[in-house]
């Protein structure tokens, strides 16, 4: 299938959805958005370290609850680090010293309610007796991976500090009770500790991660859909969505490289569910699985699983300019449920490699 026949064919599913599902429910109204876009860009990536020294180095997070669009017509009540899913691309180097403050703002948001003593709004997060958040990164060596320093309650601020002592593309979480549901509704992230002597040189780097999101309604209903503790609970997801929502690396917003450029994608799963991440009409020249960016590559792949909590660093190239998509190859999460995005290679024809008869 072409990737504009896909992508037609993934838009008339999901109008379709809305035109069913949606005659047949009693519809609570779209909400003010906080922000206007929750999907975090592709590209917002701290550039390679290029120094030799090590630095103690900051990171300022904040966890916040926004209501923003999860699909077009469709808002939902995230939780985020920093108001975006996912949460800031964390980039340090081997042996750094690492500072992770994490502040929980008190004020009331757009539910009318403040977290710790709101006992309305149902799904919202004082309600559900997730008075606190927290950061657990995988790349810590330490209780809880700082989670246990980190439970902060609204109006709080917590710090810790660690020494990036391993290598390796790291996925970062809430975990602050009840876990699953902080982590299903977006608080997560990546952090990348470069080795001492750094990364290959590449032309473009971006970042990308899937989740799922469990909501009352089902997929493509136009109102504001509210968290199921119920599908969580038994791992029946609604949405697949790279980067938060529904086309967020599609259209205006799709990765944009040239012809025979290296491109170097950390892609994580944050959520629950196992991706089956491909390229559609690409090949994966290096696959760094599990995390691991210091061994040897597996090469020439053609799709690769990245498990709940994992990450992948890959590094490949197009040939031939046009459309490519992303996606989890269990096809249904693509065509479906959201987990479609697009690479946009521009520059010349090599018809040695691919042409028409």
């Amino acid at each position: 299938m072409l990737p504009d026949q896909f992508i037609a064919r993934w838009s008339k599913q999901e109008e379709s959805a809305q035109d069913v599902r949606g005659s047949a429910l009693i519809s609570r109204p779209v909400k003010p958005v906080d922000v206007n876009d929750i999907s975090r860009k592709a590209n917002d990536i701290a550039p390679p370290i290029t120094r030799k020294e090590n630095q103690r180095i900051v990171v300022n997070l904040e966890a916040k609850e926004v209501v923003a669009e999860l699909a077009p017509g469709t808002t939902y009540t995230y939780w985020t680090y920093n108001s975006a899913v996912p949460g800031p691309f964390i980039r340090v180097k081997e042996g750094d010293t690492v500072e992770i403050q994490l502040t929980h703002p008190e004020e009331a948001g757009s539910h009318g309610h403040t977290e710790a003593h709101s006992d309305e709004a149902e799904g919202s997060h004082g309600a559900a007796g997730h008075a606190k958040h927290s950061i657990d990164l995988h790349a810590v060596e330490g209780p809880g991976g700082g989670a246990v320093l980190t439970q902060v309650a609204p109006g709080e601020t917590k710090r810790f500090e660690f020494k990036a002592t391993r290598p390796g593309i790291y996925v970062y979480h809430c975990a602050s009770p009840h876990i699953p549901t902080h982590v299903a509704n977006g608080m997560y992230g990546l952090i990348l500790v470069e080795p001492k002597n750094g990364l290959s040189k590449v032309d473009k780097e971006f970042y990308v991660m899937q989740g799922e999101f469990y909501t009352k309604g089902r997929f493509g209903e136009k109102r504001h859909q509210e968290f199921s503790l119920d599908k969580l609970q038994s791992e029946e997801p609604e949405y697949f969505v790279f980067n938060g929502k529904v086309g967020s690396l599609t259209g205006g917003e799709a990765l944009r490289v040239k012809v025979g450029e290296t491109i170097r994608l950390f892609f994580g799963v944050g959520s629950h569910i196992a991706s089956n991440f491909h390229i559609i009409g690409g090949i994966l020249d290096k696959l760094y699985p599990e995390g691991d960016i210091i061994s040897s590559p597996h090469r020439n792949v053609q799709t690769t699983i990245v498990p709940p909590g994992g990450a992948a660093m890959i590094e490949f190239k197009l040939e031939s300019p046009g459309k490519y998509l992303l996606v989890d190859h269990s096809l249904s999460r693509a065509i479906d449920k959201g987990a479609l995005g697009e690479i946009i290679a521009e520059g010349e024809d090599h018809p040695e490699i691919f042409k028409g008869l």
